[in-house]
């Protein structure tokens, strides 16, 4: 069991990612989207989507520091053990929170309003169930050690989620990880798998480019331009 969770698993979860996204963008393109139900309700919606979108992106950033900034990084930083757990403590179960409130806005928006709980689809319940399910096993873990510093995981779970880039998964050090911590991962795992077969594809089509575009100029400011623009030749204007 310790060689599949720890082993073959995160490898079953991968495949699975990248066969769905290749099979989605090659047969269901058009079902490439988040299914907006926008035009049912917008108002709640304004204020849900953002705070979930906030909330898990922190979440996502929390967990990339965690794994895979090498605790001798943060040492040289001059963050100790026990600052960095209070760091991680305190924003990530801020964050988890900012995602579960977020999560819990858009279900009741879904559950209240009946056009858009007609529009949820048994794949939408399966994605909630299953998200909101990672986030709060994350939280707990991380609560129900508090003492002192903390569950260091960085000695464990962060060394194992780097070798598996090496093909050569270290899966002892996942046997004495504490089950809440177990549990979270393999939820987390699941969780990714999923990711191509239901709306939370739409994460690999954010329109990022959109930050590093030029401006789009509509007038130019200079004065010489603002008077009555010349007739090109060709648009010459009809007698009377």
């Amino acid at each position: 069991m310790t060689v599949f969770l720890w082993g073959v698993l995160p490898y079953a979860a991968f495949v699975l990612l990248v066969a769905g996204l290749v099979w989605r963008h090659r047969y269901d393109r058009f079902g490439w989207t988040t299914r907006s139900s926008q035009v049912y309700e917008s108002k709640l919606l304004n204020i849900a989507s953002p705070v979930f979108h906030y909330g898990i992106l922190f979440v996502l950033v929390g967990h990339l520091i965690g794994l895979f900034v090498p605790e001798t990084w943060t040492d040289a930083l001059g963050l100790g053990e026990h600052a960095y757990h209070l760091l991680s403590l305190y924003s990530g179960t801020a964050a988890g929170a900012l995602a579960v409130a977020g999560i819990a806005m858009l279900i009741y928006r879904r559950r209240t309003n009946a056009p858009v709980f007609r529009a949820t689809t048994s794949n939408d319940k399966l994605m909630y169930l299953v998200l909101l399910a990672s986030i709060v096993l994350g939280m707990v873990a991380k609560l129900a050690h508090t003492s002192g510093d903390g569950y260091d995981y960085r000695h464990t779970i962060a060394p194992w989620s780097r070798s598996l880039f090496t093909l050569r998964p270290e899966t002892a050090l996942m046997e004495g990880v504490p089950v809440l911590y177990q549990v979270h991962a393999v939820v987390g795992m699941v969780l990714i798998a999923l990711v191509p077969y239901t709306r939370l594809v739409h994460m690999f089509s954010a329109p990022v480019q959109y930050l590093f575009r030029p401006y789009v100029v509509y007038r130019s400011r200079d004065p010489r331009h603002l008077g009555p623009r010349p007739d090109r030749p060709g648009w010459e204007r009809a007698g009377l």
